[in-house]
């Protein structure tokens, strides 16, 4: 294990309480989801007699980003005015409630406003979550942090979506109660919070050296690289809002296959992440940027090139590993521009940014794929990531960033 990923009394991080409680409930991001991505055709199978059931089904895993497109502003100001566990341990228990609810719901339109109410849980969960890492990990064991965490986020959803999608084969409506794992996280947060308790709360006279100092400073660049997730993100959930439909329209069983495509996925982010600090070490942030999004880019050029399962895995790995490159990157530069006591409003933003990419992604998408079909829409996205990849790295060359390797 590299020496990053111990603390200064040469305990590993992946030993420590509050990082394992913080890697943990860090899953809960794709749990909220992708889980429900293979159950989707049984779902719309379901509800036959529904007006436009088909969009309505799809929507269902985009919905919660709606709700924290909405509330993670909100939440981030929350979170730094009344702390970052007690908010994070609320949104945990709401996360397991309102997800678990699509099990027993009636019909979709139910289901969906549990969906919603699950944003609303996954707001709060990810604005804390990301603070709390500022608060407690600085420097290198910050990008250690980073890593670990993009590669329990891709290995958690290898287990989830691989038990949903077999959970789905016995009924749609199994997989929603996966969510209700997320009760196991709350004895696990109570360290986190009475830590919380003896640090206490960032405050202006906390702010890293070379983090914004200025009052209102850290609002544009907050902006921007939301702006850069957003994009990023529209495009990367193709994946699970999109692949069970391009396997059903090609012949192959939706729900298994895409439960092995995204399987590929996150299976090969997560060993991609577990390098993160390696590689970005070397490259330095804006040829990981550039890295990143290359590789992302290779993947739906190949998905475009045969809808067969050689292609198709390999497709959906390499969409993975340059996800797993560009993840942290972009969650690592939002920490280094945000003063410590303004960390859970810059976090609500980049959170909002976010997931507002997976609203955007079936609304803008879904008709371009109807008019143009799936290779086509695919090897658009390889271009525009590969032109997004060379504008971000040499953006940030040309203004500097501060090195990855250096402490705050």
């Amino acid at each position: 294990m590299s020496s990053v990923h111990y603390s200064q009394q040469g305990r590993p991080l992946w030993l420590e309480t509050a990082a394992i409680a913080l890697l943990l409930t860090a899953t809960l991001k794709i749990m909220a989801n992708a889980t429900i991505s293979p159950a989707l055709p049984g779902l719309q199978a379901s509800f036959p007699e529904t007006p436009q059931a088909a969009s309505l089904t799809r929507f269902l895993v985009a919905a919660p980003s709606l709700s924290v497109v909405l509330i993670a502003p909100l939440a981030g100001i929350f979170v730094d005015r009344f702390g970052r566990s007690s908010l994070l341990m609320a949104g945990v228990a709401l996360f397991a409630l309102s997800g678990a609810a699509g099990a027993f719901l009636p019909g979709l339109s139910s289901i969906l406003a549990s969906r919603l109410a699950l944003g609303v849980a996954v707001a709060l969960i990810m604005t804390a979550q990301s603070a709390l890492v500022g608060d407690l990990f600085e420097g290198p064991r910050r990008n250690a942090f980073m890593g670990l965490q993009t590669a329990a986020i891709n290995f958690s959803g290898f287990v989830y979506i691989a038990l949903a999608g077999w959970l789905a084969g016995l009924s749609p409506r199994l997989p929603f109660l996966i969510y209700a794992l997320a009760l196991l996280l709350l004895p696990l947060l109570l360290p986190v919070l009475r830590q919380e308790q003896r640090r206490g709360r960032p405050s202006v006279r906390d702010r890293p050296q070379g983090a914004i100092g200025r009052r209102n400073d850290w609002l544009g660049p907050a902006l921007s690289i939301g702006l850069l997730g957003t994009a990023t993100v529209a495009i990367f959930f193709l994946m699970p809002s999109q692949l069970p439909f391009y396997l059903d329209g090609n012949g192959l069983d939706g729900a298994a296959g895409t439960a092995f495509g995204l399987g590929a996925l996150t299976l090969t982010g997560g060993c991609i992440a577990m390098m993160f600090r390696r590689i970005s070490t070397f490259l330095g942030l804006a040829a990981t940027f550039l890295l990143g999004f290359t590789v992302m880019g290779a993947g739906f050029a190949t998905l475009a090139m045969n809808a067969a399962w050689s292609f198709i895995l390999a497709g959906a790995a390499l969409v993975g590993a340059g996800y797993a490159l560009v993840q942290p990157a972009l969650l690592l530069l939002a920490l280094e521009k945000a003063p410590a006591d303004r960390r859970g409003s810059v976090l609500g933003i980049v959170t909002t940014a976010i997931f507002l990419g997976q609203v955007v992604s079936p609304l803008a998408l879904t008709p371009l794929i109807r008019s143009a079909g799936y290779d086509t829409v695919f090897l658009g996205a390889a271009c525009v990531l590969l032109v997004m990849g060379v504008s971000v790295a040499g953006l940030l060359k040309f203004r500097g960033t501060r090195p990855l390797r250096s402490e705050p």
